[in-house]
């Protein structure tokens, strides 16, 4: 047996691509300290940044997605392509790795393209109920994909799924003990109902501009809002952290502290949102983004929505928003069983679940 274990993982363009692949690195590293890690990510995106602080290595591919109208950028599409795969071949030549691991973003696609013609085990982590173009294609090669929803068999041939969930943060877990503490960290009145606004890391400009809309609507309902409006929009909505029981904040550190102390919560629908959202198990009000690859962002709160564990409002009704805030603020009963039903839906072991199907393949490939 050789003396030390190669692991490339590739991901990322957003957070939701990201932190997956960095837990998934956090549990192999537990089960095989002396492993080598390499990522490979998308050069000029938010992983060139977040994979180092984590304290891993990262190779940077020259490669962008395509955009759905003809654009210069569409143009210089095919050069980046062959740019990225000649670039992935030599990371891969020199690394030599026992397994490839994708977790989707456009990195992922040569990445693991190469991996796999060069016979090495290939594992996709799949996030989204509604996988996207690069994914479908590694879908074919690999060896095992790791889902997060039902049905996929219509996109990936069905004896390679495994359903584990998606990876989610580890101090998630233990919330509902932190109540008082997230009240105390963010110096909350406890007697009143908190609501939490999450507009994913870079924001959300329609929950932004609806909840600017509505501020005088919250102060009648007489709740409180941690509002997380991102990195975009901080410029303009930090005026409102002047407000009694309005606060603003561009990024939140300690999620673990605003998802203990929320009472209902309003959030984009993305996929690594949902699955934290499902084991948090707070009553929550989906407004998914429409802007994104086949709509996944709907289709994500539509699955959860479907087995009565969010209500999904779209963007094109957002006019009837306070209708349906204030049924569910007045609801308990309501509040009550969405909690219940969403948590039903959680997959709390995924990292784990995960990393024992990628430990099956570096055992078969390493001995």
């Amino acid at each position: 047996m050789k003396q030390s274990i190669n692991i490339i993982i590739s991901g990322g363009g957003t957070g939701g691509h990201i932190y997956p692949a960095i837990a998934i690195a956090n549990e192999l590293k537990l089960r095989y300290p002396d492993a080598n890690f390499l990522f490979v990510g998308a050069k000029d995106k938010m992983e060139m940044e977040k994979v180092p602080q984590a304290g891993y290595n990262i190779k940077g591919l020259w490669i962008a997605g395509i955009q759905r109208k003809l654009t210069a950028k569409n143009l210089s599409f095919p050069f980046k392509l062959i740019s990225s795969l000649w670039n992935a071949h030599k990371i891969i030549k020199k690394f030599k790795p026992d397994v490839a691991i994708g977790t989707g973003g456009f990195a992922s696609g040569p990445t693991l393209m190469v991996a796999s013609r060069k016979g090495i085990p290939t594992v996709i982590q799949e996030q989204n109920s509604y996988p996207g173009i690069t994914n479908k294609l590694l879908g074919k090669r690999a060896q095992k994909i790791c889902v997060a929803y039902d049905n996929l068999e219509r996109f990936f041939p069905k004896n390679k799924l495994i359903k584990t969930g998606n990876p989610v943060r580890q101090d998630l877990l233990s919330i509902h003990h932190k109540r008082e503490e997230g009240i105390a960290f963010f110096k909350l009145d406890k007697n009143k109902k908190t609501i939490l606004i999450l507009g994913g890391s870079l924001g959300a400009r329609r929950v932004n501009q609806l909840i600017e809309k509505q501020v005088g609507f919250f102060k009648n309902q007489q709740v409180q809002i941690i509002w997380q409006c991102g990195k975009l929009y901080i410029d303009a909505y930090k005026k409102y952290d002047e407000l009694p029981n309005v606060q603003v904040h561009q990024f939140i550190n300690r999620m673990d502290f605003a998802y203990a102390a929320a009472d209902i919560i309003i959030s984009r629908a993305g996929a690594s949102s949902v699955s934290e959202l499902c084991i948090v198990g707070k009553p929550v009000i989906f407004i998914p983004s429409p802007n994104v690859a086949e709509d996944h962002q709907t289709k994500n709160a539509k699955a959860i929505a479907d087995k009565h564990g969010a209500i999904l409002l779209k963007e094109t009704d957002l006019e009837t928003f306070p209708i349906v805030f204030e049924t569910l603020l007045k609801d308990e009963g309501k509040q009550q069983s969405l909690s219940e039903n969403i948590q039903t839906l959680a997959l709390p072991n995924a990292t784990s679940d995960i990393v024992n199907e990628i430990e099956k393949l570096i055992n078969k490939n390493v001995h």
